[in-house]
């Protein structure tokens, strides 16, 4: 039994090692002196320095940033409306036909989407004048597969949903509409939280589908840094790394919390 146990550990903390020790290592030459990504030459701040004064690499960043923004937004509010319509509406004509539609972003290659996706704008702007590929397409192409990762979230929230809260809100004279405003949607709120929490991570680390709908002069942060590390890993994209890595693992904590605090709730009442 001791044995199974050791044996257990050691996979585990391999396995920990092999996915962890390389963005610990990414973190730590982040702070290297010399250029060379593979040479340790001392403790230096001057790559943190040089990335933020990078014009072409923070343009990117900020696009990817606005992008995020607006796709995860967008993404939680049609996410809300796809998966309180599966949770709530159990037989409508096409229901099979739209909870395949709204779960196939997430088993397709992003590769079928972007072309798919590229023939549609570059059929629509030959045929109605736009939209120009920029930041509006990738902001669509991004809502595409994220809003079905918030969609499966509402739903699993409203499948364990108490609906005698709103049954007793309804009998108290609150309207429908006032009910869901007022009592569904709070109690939906960490749901939705880190529904809009995981699509704002995948805009922001999207690249393949990005590099289908974007245009010559919308370039994100992930195509930025690939035609950079194409020509050479720069010691500012380990910095890059590391900026990225901490406001990932932010998200994360967050929603983890978030979720912790609605199943203490959840058991409280």
């Amino acid at each position: 039994m001791i044995g199974r146990a050791r044996f257990a550990f050691t996979v585990l903390a391999f396995g920990y090692a092999f996915l962890y020790l390389p963005i610990a290592l990414v973190i730590t030459y982040s702070f290297n002196e010399s250029r060379l990504v593979t040479v340790w030459a001392g403790l230096s701040t001057k790559w943190w320095i040089a990335l933020f004064h990078n014009e072409a690499m923070l343009d990117a960043a900020w696009l990817s940033v606005r992008i995020g923004l607006a796709s995860a937004t967008l993404s939680t509010v049609l996410g809300l409306a796809a998966g309180y319509a599966l949770a709530r509406v159990p037989r409508f004509v096409g229901r099979t036909l739209f909870a395949s539609l709204v779960v196939a972003p997430m088993v397709m290659p992003e590769v079928v989407m972007g072309i798919s996706m590229l023939l549609l704008f570059v059929g629509s702007d030959q045929l109605l004048g736009g939209p120009a590929r920029g930041f509006l397409t990738i902001t669509i192409g991004h809502v595409t597969f994220s809003l079905a990762f918030v969609a499966i979230v509402v739903q699993a929230r409203l499948a364990d949903f108490d609906r005698t809260l709103e049954e007793a809100a309804m009998d108290l004279g609150a309207t429908p509409w006032t009910t869901f405003l007022t009592v569904t949607l709070p109690l939906l709120t960490p749901a939705l939280v880190s529904g809009w929490l995981l699509a704002f991570t995948l805009s922001l680390d999207d690249l393949i589908l990005t590099q289908f709908v974007a245009g010559a002069q919308s370039q994100t942060l992930p195509m930025r840094v690939y035609s950079s590390v194409r020509l050479g890993v720069d010691p500012q994209i380990n910095v890059l790394a590391t900026i990225v890595v901490a406001i990932a693992a932010s998200a994360l904590i967050a929603s983890a919390v978030l979720t912790r605090r609605s199943v203490d709730k959840r058991a409280a009442q």
